[in-house]
């Protein structure tokens, strides 16, 4: 089966599942997209490893994972997410050893692979027969949740845009206090509000 390269175009709260992320990948000519849904902490190792500017004052497990990868002259070529059953996600990492000069692959998690992936620059691939199922999926709970829409445009909400300033400095004592799950939130805050 050939492979199809994936992008990450976007992470934002779950409409799905409370407490819960989204991350939008799609394919690289944009036809087709893939949405999976991921815990609060891995939202926040792939948002960190997204955003160059947020730097952690220790190193986090995913950035740890490179640091042995580099010391041990392994490589990650390349990650697969290849498998879709019950509406979760399977995935597997695919390295090369230097110094032996062997490659294999060990499964993971599709979060952990992908914020694994950002920090290696390995590209993410997976099958057609994934993205149709993929694609299928969201299809159905589109239509599930257009009443849920409705119900939100019927109720008057005011929605308080901070200044972007505020924002920053939210930002800037969240990552110094190592509340990283926060400081992607308001992160994300500042990119809806003012990108």
């Amino acid at each position: 089966m050939n492979l199809i390269k994936l992008n990450i175009i976007g992470l934002s709260y779950s409409q799905f599942k409370s407490g819960a992320y989204a991350l939008f990948l799609e394919e690289n000519n944009g036809l087709r997209k893939l949405s999976i849904v991921i815990g609060a902490c891995e939202a926040q190792a792939i948002a960190i490893g997204l955003d160059k500017n947020i730097v952690s004052p220790r190193p986090l497990t995913h950035d740890l994972f490179l640091s042995i990868s580099k010391k041990t002259d392994l490589i990650l070529e390349k990650i697969i997410i290849h498998k879709l059953d019950k509406g979760i996600f399977f995935s597997s990492l695919s390295f090369y050893n230097h110094k032996t000069k062997n490659n294999f692959s060990i499964d993971a998690r599709t979060s952990d692979a992908i914020a694994i992936a950002i920090r290696f620059n390995a590209p993410i691939y997976t099958y057609k027969s994934i993205l149709d199922a993929a694609n299928n999926l969201i299809d159905s709970d589109k239509n599930t949740d257009e009443s849920d829409g409705d119900d939100l445009k019927k109720k008057n909400i005011k929605e308080i845009k901070p200044t972007k300033k505020k924002l920053q400095e939210i930002l800037n004592h969240a990552i110094h206090k190592e509340d990283y799950e926060l400081a992607a939130k308001i992160r994300d805050q500042i990119k809806k509000l003012y990108d």
